[in-house]
């Protein structure tokens, strides 16, 4: 009896410390999604046949989106039971992981294979969950439908507002296979294919073509040739995918977002207004001359769901109408210098952001009331460079984000520093929250940041990066300040100097 105790004893703790093992092995998951790091990659790689890994930057704009949707994509295919796992790799924690994967594109998504790290299979950035199961899918079977016969094709271009039907003579061989490659790569349009000679006859072709079908109707039309490749197909498809103008909401927001022109001219109105038919043939004329190269879109102020975008682009109901070019690249924006929204204004301004002679718009908060009257001065966009450049003052900022536990920690520590120069009228203490005003400075991605304008005619500005403390700051400040003294009476003498040459001059013209 005590032998068989002792084996029960020894069999529980061998179990117990085997299970404490493998918990300890186990890649942690967040809603879902394998959270992968440099070291537990490999082992992810070797326990799941198919993973699917998006590399992602959780700050960025346009990593956010991807992100929630490919939750709510993995949380899909665990329900159903998937052998696909989907995995995150976030790149500013991991990134010696992803140099090591050569992953220079953020966010993007690749499919690892039965555990190979070299050959991934490259998935575009799909931005809705749907899209994603949908390009799994279309991996595994059939890329686009079958369409036998006209009744099918009836039931398949009235489904969607917009579907890809391909015409082709052999659904086995020859162009078709690229028709099969795009549409398997294009998973947020619905695709069809057909051989059938009543189709051919009904939309009066005999060659191998793919027609856009918008509201039941042919829209665009590619004829295939021998040398088109997918790429080809696909520019095609996604440039005249959209309308000449599309309105922002929740089902065009990704369609938006996935064009392949970047260039995207903004008009944000409200389509109560009188003069919006006026604006609207206007900004819709525009867009005939510049398509391919610019995509127009309207914002409806009015809307409620647009709020998000509103906030994102920091356009209040009460500024509209108002045009913004905005580049999908840079995110740098660009408004339309006038209030005059005919035809010719809009032409001119496309042009000259084309040229790139277009000066980017600074955003920025209204002036606060009093911002001068406190000890530390609260800057905006609107006031920065006319208070940081003055060479009669020194000053020094801290840019700041409101979100941020580490910005905030320094107020404290500036309002003390700004009761220490309170007697020195050449020294300004300021602050400004970067995340709602503009400056035309480079700040880095990490908050909060700490820099000195000295009092000095050129354009100077002085980083900080030592302790955040009293004291190690007023020695830098005291520092710079009596450099920038000496710095100035150099300036001071050699201004003179030119203006004493210049006054010469003149008076040898006389």
């Amino acid at each position: 009896m005590k032998v068989y105790v002792t084996l029960c004893l020894s069999l529980c703790v061998y179990l117990r410390e085997a299970l404490a093992k493998s918990d300890s092995n186990a890649i942690p998951e967040d809603k879902d999604v394998l959270v992968l790091t440099k070291s537990n990659f490999i082992r992810a790689l070797k326990q799941y046949n198919q993973l699917l890994v998006h590399f992602y930057a959780p700050l960025s704009g346009q990593s956010l989106g991807s992100i929630l949707e490919f939750r709510e994509a993995a949380g899909a295919l665990k329900e159903a039971e998937s052998d696909v796992r989907l995995g995150g790799v976030d790149v500013k924690k991991e990134k010696d992981l992803a140099d090591s994967l050569n992953v220079t594109i953020i966010p993007s998504i690749r499919l690892y294979l039965s555990g190979d790290k070299n050959n991934p299979v490259h998935c575009p950035v799909l931005k809705s969950s749907a899209s994603i199961l949908t390009w799994l899918k279309r991996r595994k079977g059939p890329s686009a439908d079958i369409i036998s016969d006209v009744t099918e094709l009836e039931k398949f271009i009235g489904e969607d507002e917009l579907v890809v039907l391909g015409l082709f003579k052999d659904l086995e061989e020859g162009m078709v296979k690229v028709f099969y490659e795009t549409a398997a790569d294009i998973a947020d349009l619905p695709f069809g294919v057909t051989a059938h000679d009543k189709i051919f006859s009904k939309y009066e072709i005999s060659g191998d073509t793919v027609f856009l079908i918008r509201k039941s109707k042919p829209d665009k039309q590619f004829e295939m040739e021998s040398s088109t490749v997918k790429t080809d197909l696909v520019q095609f498809i996604r440039l005249y995918e959209m309308e000449l103008v599309t309105e922002y909401n929740g089902v065009t927001a990704s369609k938006i977002l996935n064009s392949a022109v970047l260039n995207h001219l903004l008009l944000f109105i409200n389509k109560s207004e009188e003069r919006f038919e006026e604006i609207y043939h206007a900004f819709k004329t525009t867009a005939e001359t510049f398509r391919g190269k610019v995509l127009f879109v309207i914002i409806d102020v009015s809307e409620l769901r647009n709020g998000r975008i509103m906030e994102y682009f920091r356009v209040r109901p009460e500024e509209a109408p108002q045009v913004r070019m905005v580049n999908l690249s840079d995110n740098v924006q660009y408004q339309l210098p006038s209030d005059q929204f005919d035809a010719h204004s809009l032409l001119e301004f496309c042009l000259t952001y084309l040229e790139g002679k277009a000066k980017p718009k600074l955003q920025s908060e209204p002036i606060p009331e009093n911002w001068d009257t406190q000890p530390v001065k609260e800057l905006v966009g609107m006031n920065f460079e006319k208070v940081a450049f003055n060479h009669e003052k020194n000053v020094i900022v801290l840019f700041y984000a409101p979100w941020s536990s580490e910005s905030r920690a320094l107020f404290p520590l500036w309002e003390d520093l700004a009761e220490h120069f309170s007697e020195n009228e050449d020294v300004v203490v300021a602050k400004i929250d970067v995340t709602a005003n503009d400056v035309n400075l480079h700040l880095g991605e990490k908050y909060p940041v700490i820099k000195l304008f000295p009092a000095v005619y050129t354009e100077r500005v002085v980083p900080y990066s030592g302790k955040r403390k009293l004291k190690p700051i007023v020695t830098f400040m005291n520092k710079e300040i009596e450099k920038a003294k000496k710095d100035k009476a150099k300036e001071e003498k050699m201004r003179k100097k030119i203006l004493d040459e210049q006054k010469a001059a003149a008076k040898e013209e006389l």
